[in-house]
């Protein structure tokens, strides 16, 4: 057998056994990537207006969310009441910015979405200002039907880091 044909079987031969999901997501993906991104800009908006309600509308009802100190939340419901605390006291000034998007499709329906931020404005519990923050924030979407008609992608999981400086640039 010659190499094409054995790296032909090599990818088709997981399909065979776990279905098309399994077959490597091929691009084509442009609309998906700009209704994601629609998603990031909901989101920073909300953010910046310190709209809990709003914000947490862009994550399914059983979602998960860990900020950059480990602390998370369950359900859409969970995720709104930590936010709206943290949005009237040390991030009711504070606004945030994407700097950079990087989206992997895992299946057509499922994203991993890597979102570079940068906040100014945020204070620390005592009130004190904080300077520029940057960090990473990673999810993991999903692209659901809704009344048939509709497709909207949501956040289903959302793990928050702070880092120590700007983002790589790609090599």
């Amino acid at each position: 057998m010659h190499i094409i044909g054995v790296l032909t079987l090599a990818l088709l031969l997981p399909a065979v056994f776990l279905g098309p999901a399994a077959l490597p997501v091929q691009d084509g993906h442009e609309a998906d990537e700009q209704a994601i991104r629609g998603v990031m800009d909901g989101f920073m908006d909300a953010w910046n207006h310190h709209d809990a309600k709003t914000w947490t509308a862009l994550f399914s009802e059983d979602a998960e969310f860990t900020n950059v100190r480990g602390v998370g939340a369950s359900g859409r419901k969970d995720i709104e009441e930590f936010h709206a605390r943290v949005f009237a006291t040390i991030f009711k000034n504070s606004h945030q910015k994407y700097t950079a998007i990087k989206t992997r499709f895992i299946r057509p329906d499922v994203a991993e979405v890597d979102v570079h931020w940068e906040m100014t404005g945020p204070t620390d519990p005592a009130g004190n200002p904080v300077p520029l923050r940057l960090g990473l924030l990673n999810f993991v979407m999903t692209r659901s039907e809704m009344a048939r008609t509709d497709e909207k992608w949501q956040i289903v999981v959302m793990h928050n880091m702070d880092l120590p400086g700007p983002a790589p640039t790609a090599k």
